[in-house]
């Protein structure tokens, strides 16, 4: 199964650097994406596994950030499984995509990783479900956290790190699924302007860490007190990572 081309758009990432396919009604990548890459500490030759990948935008931002990275993605839905491998394709990039279940990782990516990526659904499981089937898996929680960071953590090798992108209020289940594999997080709370409060954090842990948790500054996306128009009023600092495929790296210190 595979989405026809009169179902998809055609969208530009990190100021057109990155060119990607996505469907036009269901789960469409937007910042968390580029904010997922950017705080991913990867480097060339090193391996990155992106859990639940959907059609490759995480993946392929942190590709077009630093060149020579090996990523392979796992994506539960065939479709999305398909766009990331065409969208790595067109941008004439390497990405090893494979279709399952985190829980059952396929046997072909049942290997160390120094690097697990995950932007996992956050809306919770029940309730009245989207009338696309499509979105409402990409959306919604089926799974606990918890089984995200346990995943992430069997394919991490000695030393690896998570870094995965979430809702504030799924924070204390997070911290508490990371133990006894995982330590040495750090949080970076992503606050929409300064002074309100975080709606997503980025959560940083390692395997085998034993360094004390830390809580980091706030980083913020907008200027202002308020939206004011339909214009450009992200930061300097969200516009550098955003559009000119900045690292997010020295705001973990």
């Amino acid at each position: 199964m595979t989405f026809a081309d009169d179902a998809l758009t055609d969208d530009r990432f990190l100021c057109g650097r990155l060119q990607l396919l996505q469907p036009a009604r269901g789960y469409r990548a937007a910042t968390d994406a580029v904010l997922l890459a950017a705080a991913c500490p990867a480097g060339a030759g090193d391996r990155v596994l992106d859990l639940g990948c959907g059609a490759g935008a995480a993946a392929l931002c942190l590709l077009a950030r630093v060149p020579g990275v090996a990523v392979a993605g796992l994506e539960l839905q065939p479709d999305y499984a398909d766009l990331a491998r065409r969208n790595a394709q067109r941008n004439g990039m390497a990405m090893e995509v494979a279709v399952g279940d985190l829980r059952h990782v396929p046997r072909d990516l049942r290997r160390d990783f120094d690097h697990v990526i995950a932007n996992p659904p956050w809306y919770p499981a029940g309730g009245t479900p989207s009338p696309l089937a499509r979105r409402d898996t990409a959306l919604r929680a089926e799974l606990p956290l918890s089984d995200w960071v346990q995943a992430a953590a069997r394919r991490l090798a000695p030393g690896g790190t998570l870094t995965l992108i979430a809702g504030t209020d799924s924070l204390p289940v997070l911290l508490a699924a990371l133990a006894p594999k995982l330590g040495s997080a750090a949080i970076l709370p992503l606050a929409p302007r300064a002074g309100r409060p975080a709606l997503r954090v980025i959560l940083r842990a390692r395997k085998g860490g034993r360094t004390p948790f830390r809580l980091l500054a706030p980083f913020v996306i907008h200027s202002g007190d308020a939206h004011d128009g339909d214009r450009e009023s992200y930061t300097p600092d969200a516009n550098a990572v955003l559009r000119d495929m900045g690292s997010l790296l020295p705001f973990f210190g």
